[in-house]
């Protein structure tokens, strides 16, 4: 099957169908585990979860996944936070990554002034390091990885 839709590594996966079940069970619905990963297959258009699981399989792991908790650095500050926003760009060697942070970070150096960040929004290369640098050459956001 050839599928469009790019697909989150198997760890990825396994914590939607996690989501899935949890948010059934608070309607009432109850459902298996194995269950859910078949419902998560057909979301991405498989037949059944093993299709799915061997797709993902036969590739590289993408190093960075939706709803990952991070850390890492952004402007000089060190952060954790939640991936809420990726999209794999091109041939997969960039990401547009949205982070939202567990705790702003203020991102000048200036003693008297001050800008406090908790959404980020930038384009990471697969090491989660972008391209943008600041003026002393570092890069504006490190994830690690």
């Amino acid at each position: 099957m050839t599928n469009p839709t790019p697909l989150p590594g198997l760890d990825a996966l396994k914590a939607q169908a996690k989501r899935l079940r949890r948010s059934l069970e608070a309607e009432g619905n109850f459902i298996a585990h194995s269950e859910a990963l078949e419902l998560v297959a057909h979301q991405y258009g498989y037949r059944d979860w093993n299709t799915l699981h061997a797709a993902c399989g036969n590739r590289p792991a993408n190093p960075l996944a939706l709803d990952a908790h991070v850390s890492g650095r952004y402007l000089g500050q060190a952060f954790t936070g939640r991936i809420i926003g990726l999209a794999r760009l091109g041939d997969g060697t960039h990401y547009r990554v949205t982070l939202d942070l567990d705790e702003a970070v203020d991102v000048v150096t200036f003693g008297s002034f001050s800008a406090w960040r908790k959404r980020i929004n930038a384009m990471v290369d697969r090491n989660g390091i972008s391209a943008a640098r600041t003026s002393n050459g570092r890069p504006h956001l490190t994830i690690a990885v």
